[in-house]
């Protein structure tokens, strides 16, 4: 099946949302004048990149809203913008066009905003990327965040305004980790750790990323830990943590991601982030060939009908 004369109109006239450099992350600002990206020749050619597809993608597919395949290989069908101002949230970096999502997600999203406020006393959250108008790979940025399921919030509390456009664009993320890696930072404080608890104790969470510093305070806090087991440390995340939920109920096409292993998380496992081998890798003497990005063949084939859908 080919993709139609349709999809030929949308890939070639869709204008760029997505930052222009490599691994976007919330510090680094975004644009007041997206660019458009430049045409694509040659749609059929089975070496494409899915994400040069799914990047030029402006609107939702007019399907039945499901998530499609996993994480880190799917795409997101009927998908619905989080408002960009709510009760309890703004939503950063309009230029990306990456504030859609499962209405599932969206459900979580804004009952979770509102819950935040209350345990932290900040006027609301900060919301960061969440998944493209058609989910799929991005051209910049993140591996996952390609089903509608994965958000950023930010560890910055909402100001007590509406931020302006450019705010959104160009105000920076707090760093919450030490220089040397190994702590959290002057930055961290009790309401960050209320904000992320509030977060991992909802049902539909399936896991939540943070920096190994990060996880480590939460590890140090006092109280409870019942709900540790679902914060996991990961690379990154010094600026915001990453909320997964789960496949909503009826998602037949949505691949579950394997259970948080037993305990707290708290324990040697931890203590693996903080060495050497993690915090200072030594450079490979003979770096390997990068690993070639997603074609649109390799995702899932219901991904294809959401491409060429209106």
């Amino acid at each position: 099946m080919k993709l139609g004369r349709r999809t030929r109109v949308f890939v070639v006239t869709a204008l760029h949302f997505a930052a222009l450099i490599s691994g976007v992350r919330a510090q680094e600002k975004g644009s007041l004048e997206p660019k458009a990206l430049p045409p694509i020749t040659n749609i059929e050619d089975p070496s494409l990149a899915a994400k040069q597809l799914f990047g030029r993608a402006n609107s939702p597919a007019s399907l039945e809203a499901r998530s499609i395949g996993f994480y880190s290989k799917g795409c997101l069908a009927g998908a619905q913008a989080l408002p960009v101002n709510g009760e309890a949230w703004q939503v950063m970096r309009l230029s990306r066009n990456r504030n859609w999502a499962n209405p599932a997600l969206i459900d979580y999203l804004e009952g979770f905003a509102v819950r935040a406020k209350s345990v932290t006393g900040w006027p609301g959250i900060l919301v960061g990327d969440i998944s493209q108008p058609r989910g799929g790979p991005m051209i910049t940025g993140h591996a996952s965040h390609q089903i509608g399921l994965d958000a950023d919030i930010w560890l910055t509390p909402m100001p007590n305004h509406r931020l302006s456009r450019e705010e959104r664009e160009e105000m920076s993320a707090l760093n919450m980790v030490s220089d040397d890696r190994l702590s959290v930072n002057a930055n961290w404080t009790p309401s960050h750790v209320a904000l992320i608890k509030a977060a991992a104790q909802d049902t539909q969470v399936e896991r939540i990323f943070v920096n190994a510093a990060i996880k480590k305070a939460l590890c140090e806090s006092p109280g409870d830990h019942g709900w540790l087991h679902k914060v996991r440390p990961y690379y990154g995340h010094d600026y915001h943590f990453h909320v997964r939920i789960s496949c909503p109920e009826g998602s037949d096409n949505c691949q579950s991601q394997d259970p948080v292993p037993v305990g707290d998380g708290c324990d040697a496992s931890l203590e693996h982030w903080f060495s050497d081998e993690v915090l200072h890798p030594p450079k490979p003497a003979h770096p390997g060939k990068p690993k070639p990005p997603l074609t649109l063949a390799q995702l899932p084939q219901e991904c294809r009908q959401v491409l060429l859908a209106k």
